[in-house]
């Protein structure tokens, strides 16, 4: 039997090349509902909402415990045709028609197509992710509905990219200094040292992290520096934190002789790829560390680790050249009212600007949490 619902598709306007929207930003589209023959249709909506869900289980001898937790940010509603049960809230719009009519609860044969804009709420949200126990996404749901008849849906989901100014938080520009020493004493003897500095805490996509660091080598053992970037992704859920870890660039440098004392230089270049960080949602994190250490045979690796956070690109200005080692403090060994929620479709769509973000709270707020005991401190 031919179906009377052929199809129902949902899509939305780029309005960038990177095809991401952020705060305020208006996502405007269309849902295209073509009809076989003459049908009579209860309500036609297109939803969009924004939420955040984590959810994994653990084991413990013959139980299985289910940890869930989710965080909604929005969800907005525009009816085309509305049913009975239509409220006419900040979150419930009735659209209309380009001539100002309102749309037809009988369709007839044939394809039509439905406009639509929505603006993002103008607060501080957390951008699009997906992690091995979570996920946050914001997307658009057209749904029809008919008497006696199943739902028809369709989805589709759109790349949400929190705005951060670098200039207005001070910690993303401040150098980072830490400096660290060790006595060796299995199959070899002496001490290793270093005291290492990066120029900031927050980088852009494609930019390079420069690591400067003087190395005393007094063992009796040759020695080499390690670079590692490495991400955290922490999920949240009645008490409980999951931690999922993952090493992304590791690099190497030049042996460092015995009783040798060097200033070594690395720029480690984080790819175009990398996903921001998320420090601004409740129920999960993404994190990065630059872990910095020394390769000694035979020996626990000191190391030294900073927290670095990934902005996205796309918000990365003109930018002078990088500062000299001297310009951040490398010094000799030793020294140590938000828009409205739903907008009905206008004619020309000219999205409103970015609206300042709070800085990201640092990881310490999230002390709420129990330690991990099942890890080492390795990516603490």
């Amino acid at each position: 039997m031919l179906s009377t619902v052929k199809s129902l598709k949902v899509t939305y306007n780029p309005v960038n090349e990177e095809n991401t929207f952020t705060s305020g930003d208006c996502v405007s589209g269309q849902v295209t509902l073509e009809v076989a023959k003459e049908c009579h249709i209860k309500s036609l909506l297109i939803q969009f909402k924004g939420k955040a869900r984590v959810l994994w289980t653990e084991t413990y001898g013959q139980v299985t415990v289910a940890y869930y937790a989710k965080d909604k940010y929005f969800s907005i509603k525009h009816y085309f045709i509305a049913d009975k049960d239509f409220k006419g809230d900040d979150n419930q719009t009735l659209l209309t028609s380009q001539d100002g009519e309102t749309y037809s609860s009988v369709v007839a044969p044939g394809c039509h197509v439905y406009p639509f804009t929505f603006q993002i709420p103008g607060e501080n949200m957390p951008s699009s992710f997906k992690g091995s126990a979570g996920k946050i996404v914001y997307s658009l749901k057209a749904r029809l509905s008919r008497s006696m008849r199943i739902d028809k849906k369709d989805s589709t989901k759109i790349n949400f990219v929190t705005r951060e100014d670098m200039c207005s938080d001070p910690e993303l520009t401040t150098p980072q200094h830490e400096c660290k020493d060790k006595e060796i004493k299995m199959f070899s003897s002496g001490t290793v040292a270093m005291d290492v500095d990066i120029e900031k805490t927050g980088y852009f996509q494609g930019e390079g992290i420069k690591v400067l660091a003087c190395i005393e080598n007094n063992s009796s053992r040759e020695i080499r520096p390690k670079y590692c970037v490495y991400r955290k992704h922490s999920f949240f859920a009645r008490g409980r934190r999951r931690l999922d870890t993952k090493d992304l660039l590791k690099e190497v440098g030049e042996p460092i002789p015995p009783s040798a004392s060097v200033k070594v230089s690395r720029v480690i270049t984080i790819p175009h790829d990398m996903e921001p960080s998320i420090l601004n949602c409740s129920i999960l994190k993404a994190e990065y560390r630059v872990r910095v250490y020394l390769d000694v045979k035979y020996a626990l690796d000191p190391e030294i680790k900073f927290p670095i956070v990934i902005l996205p690109a796309a918000q990365a200005p003109a930018m002078a050249p990088p500062p000299a080692a001297s310009g951040f403090g490398f010094e000799p060994f030793g020294n140590t009212e938000p828009p409205a929620w739903g907008v009905p479709p206008q004619p020309t769509v000219v999205p409103t600007a970015p609206q300042p973000l709070d800085a990201p709270p640092p990881y310490g707020a999230f002390g709420m949490y129990p330690p991990l005991t099942d890890f080492g401190n390795k990516y603490q």
